[in-house]
């Protein structure tokens, strides 16, 4: 009786280290050590008598709810200890001038668009939206190109699991939207469109712009007339020298490359025009023995890097807050 006693009395030491603990992990482990030593000294009452074990169970009890009662007050202290600690670290000096506002811009791309959207409407054409997941006969087979063209390739094309494609150029929308007009059709499609392509100069995503004017009597005279006017707009050279180079479209014949002539005296490759094919208006509804039309196709991405001078691609698509800040206040 004496020894489980002298037990027990030892237990009032355990206090002492609480004094002594300033992290909740330490304090863990403290308490873990109580518990096993308040354990051990249970397992000594099966040597007692039932009177001796009656009082001394009702000190172990009693020592251990004080004990846990100071581990509880500790951890607490331990607490707003730490939430004091952070607060003095994160105290700020309202003395101290205010930072600012970050003022946003639009993106280069962005104002691109909306720059050739407004010279296309300020000349009578329509803006067109269309789906980006489009079918084989949309994409492909209205525009006359044929099945074994190597645009349909699946190194070329994105295919969804149900051989729907995402759009390669938004022409589908020219189609779409003419199917339910009768001329006169005026029109510009931009959008998103994409296909299997990564470097400086192309992304598997991008943006373009196409247009198409249909009515009677369009011929490539007036193709040239708009070309030559928007191009002059959009890089604001009343001068600009613009040359239309011949080439080869599924829908367009004739077809033709547009070149302009860049500050190093070089003519660089901006767009693809012509005038529509007789097989595409038959797909539109359209009667090709009384009406005809120019149709064009406009790289958003790459009008927006000779405007800006940008080299690479890739920046307009990385987010860097440094590169967009540069266009702060652009048109």
């Amino acid at each position: 009786m004496n020894y489980s006693n002298n037990r027990v009395i030892e237990l009032n030491n355990w206090a002492h280290e609480l004094s002594a603990i300033n992290t909740l992990h330490e304090l863990d482990q403290y308490k873990s050590r109580v518990l096993s030593e308040i354990g051990a000294q249970m397992k000594l009452m099966r040597d007692l008598d039932a009177v001796a074990k009656k009082e001394f169970g009702a000190k172990i009890n009693k020592q251990k709810q004080e004990i846990e009662l100071l581990i509880n007050n500790r951890r607490e202290q331990i607490l707003e200890q730490e939430l004091l600690s952070k607060l003095s670290s994160e105290t700020i000096d309202v003395t101290l001038s205010g930072r600012g506002n970050n003022i946003g811009s639009l993106h280069p791309i962005t104002l691109s668009l909306e720059r050739m959207i407004k010279i296309f409407q300020g000349i009578g054409f329509s803006v067109a939206d269309g789906p980006e997941i489009e079918n084989d006969y949309y994409n492909f087979k209205a525009l006359n190109i044929p099945d074994n063209h190597p645009a349909r390739a699946m190194q070329d094309t994105f295919y969804t699991t149900s051989m729907n494609v995402l759009r390669t150029h938004t022409s589908p929308i020219q189609i779409r939207y003419a199917e339910k007009r009768t001329p006169p059709i005026k029109v510009i499609a931009p959008g998103r469109v994409y296909r299997v392509d990564m470097d400086a100069t192309h992304s598997p995503m991008f943006h373009q712009l196409e247009g198409l004017w249909i009515d009677e009597g369009i011929s490539f005279a007036h193709l040239k007339g708009v070309m030559i006017h928007f191009l002059r707009e959009f890089f604001n050279k009343s001068d600009l020298q613009v040359k239309f180079r011949a080439s080869f479209f599924p829908f367009t014949e004739p077809s033709a490359e547009i070149d302009i002539l860049s500050e190093n005296g070089r003519y660089l490759e901006v767009a693809g025009c012509g005038i529509v094919h007789p097989k595409v208006l038959e797909n539109m509804g359209i009667d090709s023995t009384k009406y005809s039309g120019f149709a064009f196709g406009i790289g958003i991405d790459r009008f927006t890097m000779l405007r800006y001078n940008i080299n690479d691609l890739r920046l307009m698509f990385e987010n860097d807050l440094d590169f967009l800040k540069q266009f702060q206040g652009a048109k």
